[in-house]
């Protein structure tokens, strides 16, 4: 008996690395020391003493169940850019520049190649919010997952001057929303995705076009979580100071834009100040889901939403097209109960 015959190939697990180790290396910032292999991801820190009052700021999720579309479309060099966007969406919309990032990846069975696909675009994540991939993890589970499953998760770690992070204290009525425009579903509410369409749920019937989509099942699903750092540092760039701003992730339009706001001050999105992708409508109307429910649990369209005074609206709008991004102006701040009113 040896760890081969109990499930566990260690020389599968090195070839992982070795067939990895390409896509990692594009990602590399001077601050990274070292390189793969090691038993840590070091980073310097020597750049934020530059900082009067420099704070870390950090994140970490996961691509919940869209994973199970990348398995059964097996395709895997995409689902990475979800994990990296899903933390560092997070780091920026708080004002932090995201610094590094790690992945885990669990597997029922190790197959390197298929596991430096996953890699490659977790590197691509990286490579568009200009984060290093320092480090990493690919745990087989012989015995826990099925041989063909595996999970994807990560963690990313920013920074930003104090007086720089994104807050909402300054946030007052007569402030403008902007939003920026989605891929699509992003990597929220795949459970309720996989109901809704559990009878397309093969290769085949993911692959199948669609004239509304403009695309295949599967590529309008599968479409990689936009990440919005390059946007956020084009508005910090051009003078603009963002008073707010949410990443529109699970739980939607109601439960994430209060969380940019302070007491005493609510949110009034226009929902028809922007076009809502093709997919939302297909999945609202196919699976009989009401319109209340879908913006409680999907971005709708918008997967970054901001606030900025009336006078920098032009600026920040130029900026953010800057960066390839689309926006939108998309509502306002009012005086009342804390909270968001879709109109």
């Amino acid at each position: 008996m040896d760890y081969k015959k109990a499930g566990v190939d260690i020389e599968a697990g090195y070839k992982s690395v070795e067939l990895m180790k390409e896509h990692v290396k594009k990602t590399m910032r001077e601050e990274v020391l070292g390189g793969l292999g090691g038993f840590s991801g070091a980073f310097s820190l020597a750049k934020i003493k530059e900082m009067e009052d420099p704070v870390l700021l950090s994140g970490t999720d996961g691509c919940g169940t869209k994973v199970k579309l990348s398995i059964i479309m097996d395709k895997h060099d995409t689902i990475g850019i979800d994990a990296v966007a899903m933390c560092v969406n997070d780091i920026a919309c708080a004002g932090g520049e995201p610094l590094f990032f790690l992945d885990y990846i669990a597997c029922g069975k190790n197959v390197p190649e298929k596991i430096a696909d996953i890699v490659k675009g977790v590197a691509e994540g990286c490579l568009q919010s200009e984060a290093a991939l320092i480090g990493g993890e690919t745990a087989e589970h012989p015995g826990l997952m099925p041989e063909e499953d595996y999970d994807l998760a990560g963690f990313a770690v920013g920074v930003c001057d104090k007086k720089d992070m994104i807050t909402g204290e300054h946030l007052q009525a007569g402030d403008m929303l902007i939003g920026m425009a989605s891929t699509g579903v992003h990597s929220n509410g795949f459970s309720l995705v996989r109901k809704v369409f559990e009878n397309e749920l093969t290769r085949e019937g993911l692959n199948v076009y669609y004239d509304e989509l403009g695309k295949t099942l599967g590529e309008a699903l599968l479409a990689p979580t936009r990440i919005y750092v390059k946007a956020l540092k084009s508005i910090k760039n051009a003078g603009v100071t963002v008073k707010a701003c949410s990443h529109i992730t699970g739980g939607g339009f109601y439960e994430n834009i209060p969380r940019m706001l302070k007491e005493g001050i609510r949110a009034v999105v226009k929902k028809d100040s922007y076009e809502v992708p093709a997919i939302f409508t297909m999945m609202a109307k196919k699976g009989n889901i009401a319109e209340e429910m879908m913006y409680n649990t999907y971005n709708m369209g918008l997967g970054m939403i901001l606030a900025v005074d009336p006078a920098d609206v032009d600026k920040t709008m130029e900026a953010i097209r800057a960066a390839g991004d689309t926006p939108y102006v998309v509502g306002s701040i009012e005086g009342g109960e804390k909270g968001v009113t879709l109109c």
